[in-house]
């Protein structure tokens, strides 16, 4: 059956996707002058209408609107791209973020009805404070020391360790490379690498796995510290400028504190005395990323400008993206769906679920499956994990 749409309104279906109309062709099946005709016309039938629906993962409905919708993040954007404003969020990212937050509440819901006590250190923070005290704040209430980290036998389990500490201290600490379950949308880690949701009962963060794990651990603090300031946000951590949000800076000094405390890279500076690796040293030292010392040094004024920006176009592109790990995953089901979870989060929807306090409709939403044995299967194997 043939319908007449706006033709803006079914241009912006594809753009919104980031596709251009020889990439959706291709998704659907169809010439790229059908895609324009559709586009120039707003002659379509209702069955490419639900095609291009699945194909651009844009509701029908917003297809029959006037005009195109005007859609915000629903959390503040701190992205940029150098000192430009990053473009409109793609899909992707509005659903992880949509998902994340219907998590959010449910584990706040969760909580309330538990009794638990609101978490104080949700918003303490100022971006008036002093890095090196707020830092300190941040250590106090979760274990980020130089033993956690000497403990650990490269910057994987490192990653590991310190998301287990964020977790015990009351943090959701979620993360994925794809939306979802589905390995086909993956996450554009030059969209964003994480995100923080400020809650005292519930706060959250989340990582994009599609980044190296060894650049993780400094959006894991970065978004450690939205929590601590009470903001939520989504970020696009680029160490290879100075960011000029105010917000996003202190965000970057108290991270960098955490991770690379400068009293510790003072000495470990003075026992290296200049040597030709010191950036490889500090990295194994400090198991973080090589950009993150890179940084580290230049903004304690160890290495000049003109270092930094050598050492800079030695390791990363133009964009400043570490070489990243671009593997979806695999191996095993649960552990992965653990991961993207999060401990903290799984260990109380399972509880809850298998207690009859969440149906489990509820549970298989929330987990993004579609079986009830999935959920009990993710149960024992989530019991056996922290046996």
């Amino acid at each position: 059956m043939a319908i007449k749409l706006q033709p803006a309104c079914l241009e912006w279906a594809r753009t919104r996707a980031r596709l251009s109309a020889a990439e959706l062709a291709k998704k659907m099946h169809v010439t790229e002058d059908k895609v324009l005709g559709w586009e120039q016309s707003g002659d379509i039938t209702l069955a490419q209408v639900e095609k291009l629906s699945k194909a651009t993962y844009v509701p029908v409905g917003y297809m029959f609107l006037p005009e195109p919708p005007v859609e915000h993040l629903p959390v503040t954007d701190f992205r940029t791209v150098g000192s430009a404003a990053q473009q409109a969020a793609s899909p992707d990212l509005l659903d992880t973020l949509n998902v994340a937050l219907r998590r959010q509440d449910w584990y706040r819901d969760y909580m309330v009805q538990s009794g638990e006590e609101p978490l104080s250190f949700v918003g303490s923070l100022s971006v008036n404070d002093d890095v090196l005290e707020a830092a300190d704040k941040i250590r106090a209430a979760v274990e980020w020391n130089s033993e956690l980290r000497a403990q650990a036998r490269d910057w994987t389990e490192a990653l590991a360790n310190q998301t287990a500490a964020i977790e015990n201290a009351g943090v959701l600490v979620m993360g994925s490379g794809v939306v979802g379950l589905n390995n086909n949308r993956r996450l554009d880690v030059n969209e964003f690498r994480g995100f923080a949701l400020a809650d005292t009962y519930a706060p959250l963060l989340f990582i994009n796995h599609r980044d190296s794990k060894a650049a993780r651990m400094f959006t894991l603090a970065h978004e450690l510290v939205h929590i601590w300031l009470g903001e939520s946000g989504v970020s696009n951590v680029d160490l290879s400028q100075a960011n000029t949000n105010v917000t996003e800076r202190f965000c970057n000094g108290v991270a960098a504190e955490l991770l690379v405390p400068v009293a510790e890279l003072a000495r470990q500076w003075q026992l290296l005395n200049s040597r030709h690796d010191y950036t490889a040293e500090l990295s194994k030292y400090f198991k973080v990323s090589e950009l993150v010392i890179i940084r580290r040094l230049y903004d304690t004024s160890r290495i000049s400008r003109a270092e930094f920006e050598a050492s800079y176009l030695d390791r990363y592109d133009t964009r400043g993206t570490e070489q990243r790990d671009e593997s979806t995953g695999g191996g095993h089901f649960h552990y992965t769906l653990r991961s993207r979870l999060g401990r903290r989060f799984s260990a109380a929807l399972v509880a809850s679920t298998l207690e009859g306090g969440t149906p489990y409709r509820v549970a298989l939403s929330l987990m993004g499956v579609t079986s009830a044995d999935v959920v009990k299967r993710f149960a024992q194997y989530a019991l056996e994990a922290a046996a």
